[in-house]
């Protein structure tokens, strides 16, 4: 595997917000986390969260979401399709912002020294209207299903400082058949293997909250 680095952290509190209005639920104002600044310097990595970072969501916080993880090298492709301006790190909500790690590239259950923390690949991270309503393109959530470039959450093992510039680590890797590409494709593809969504679906290390989607989605099937 190439060099993984973590080029820039983002943490960001809830904010209330009245001038994106036109997606999403029909409240005037709207309360989100997605607007993230990058820090510099060692930040602590707790069970839950980086320090100053909190979710306005509880759907989309929890051990099981302590981090949320996005590729760089994705940036210039929603850059030129969605004709966007120069992306500044942290454009989709993100804490950390790799390269060299690709949705393709790794793994449910894998395990991550970055910094003093250790960290694993709890699932993928499901794209939502905050997303769309953030960038004012109504069909930017279910591009990002449609590709499988979604990214994907974190939860922490061993907490500690991490600091941008780090070089990420893999330590482990448990379920290398299950890639998060892999996952997104069960998911939110239109076919998926019934044997395949059961043998997911009772991964351990894949959040209970995926794997609860999964089971719904098998029971919708009739699996």
């Amino acid at each position: 595997m190439k060099e993984i680095q973590l080029l820039s952290i983002q943490v960001g509190l809830p904010q209330t917000h009245t001038a994106r209005e036109m997606i999403g639920p029909a409240e005037k104002s709207w309360v989100t986390s997605f607007f993230k600044q990058p820090v510099t310097g060692r930040v602590w990595l707790g069970k839950t969260n980086l320090d100053g970072d909190r979710q306005a969501s509880k759907t989309h916080g929890g051990p099981e979401k302590a981090v949320c993880a996005y590729p760089f090298e994705h940036y210039s492709r929603w850059q030129h399709e969605f004709d966007l301006p120069r992306l500044a790190y942290g454009a989709f909500g993100e804490n950390f912002t790799l390269q060299g790690l690709t949705e393709d590239q790794v793994c449910i259950g894998d395990v991550f020294a970055v910094g003093d923390a250790i960290v694993q690949v709890s699932q993928p991270r499901p794209p939502c209207w905050r997303l769309a309503r953030w960038w004012q393109i109504k069909e930017f959530a279910l591009r990002m299903e449609e590709t499988g470039l979604t990214g994907w959450y974190l939860r922490v093992i061993k907490e500690g400082q991490v600091e941008a510039g780090a070089r990420v680590e893999l330590m482990e890797r448990h379920h290398p058949r299950w890639s998060v590409s892999a996952a997104n494709e069960l998911m939110y593809g239109r076919k998926g293997r019934a044997e395949d969504i059961k043998e997911l679906s009772s991964c351990s290390l894949l959040s209970e909250g995926w794997r609860n989607e999964l089971l719904k989605k098998s029971s919708k099937a009739g699996g």
